[in-house]
């Protein structure tokens, strides 16, 4: 078994099943970010429901080191490619597989993984990691407010947000090629789904900033 996680197959299978374990996370993560919209009473009431939790207290390390993973294998992935294919390919006609995502999805997953880190560090640092030291943490939806009400922070987002897109509307089908759906009859209907889910994932996200960047909270 370890013999087989190690093999290139195996690192391919970890990258792509550790990528569908994080598309779920992105859906929960930006749904409760959606309640910001709607009111602060249920974003706050929802937040100390994530805060208190024991489920959740317990899958936010499962989520960490599914992070650790994907970052780990999708390393190992490029720095094995590069190795067995120090030449590109000449590529007669364009396919799916030779689009700009695909090519780029190792700078992608890194301007992703860099804006995790900033937002960590303005969000989880002051919310949950505070809460887990035993102090009182600050107020999540006055730090919503205050971050997005500053029009650098909204443009670097936004950013963040398009890399993700790109980085998903070609991962999220490729991973499911990785674990054997490959056939020509399911290839371009879960490119359709991947695409129709990074648009959903990505308009979702992208409300938020321009919401609150505009004082649309403010009754």
């Amino acid at each position: 078994m370890i013999g087989f996680l190690c093999s290139s197959i195996g690192r391919k299978l970890v990258l792509g099943l550790s990528g569908l374990f994080l598309v779920i996370f992105l859906v929960v993560h930006v749904s409760l970010n959606l309640i910001a919209l709607f009111s602060r009473e249920s974003y706050e009431a929802a937040c100390g429901f994530m805060d208190s939790n024991l489920l959740v207290q317990v899958l936010v390390p499962v989520l960490a080191l599914g992070f650790i993973v994907h970052i780990i294998c999708s390393i190992l992935v490029t720095l094995m490619n590069q190795t067995t294919r120090p030449v590109k390919y000449l590529v007669g006609t364009k396919t799916a597989a030779s689009s700009w995502a695909s090519k780029n999805m190792f700078v992608l997953g890194a301007i992703v993984l860099g804006f995790l880190g900033l937002h960590f560090f303005h969000f989880w640092a002051k919310m949950q990691l505070q809460h887990m030291l035993g102090h009182e943490g600050a107020n999540a939806y006055e730090l919503l407010v205050a971050l997005f009400s500053k029009w650098y922070y909204c443009v670097i987002y936004i950013a963040w947000v398009i890399a993700l897109y790109f980085h998903i509307s070609h991962g999220f089908w490729s991973a499911f090629q990785t674990i054997g759906a490959s056939n020509s009859k399911w290839i371009p209907r879960l490119q359709l789904i991947a695409k129709i889910y990074a648009i959903v994932i990505a308009t979702a996200f992208i409300s938020i900033p321009i919401y609150f960047f505009f004082g649309l909270n403010v009754p």
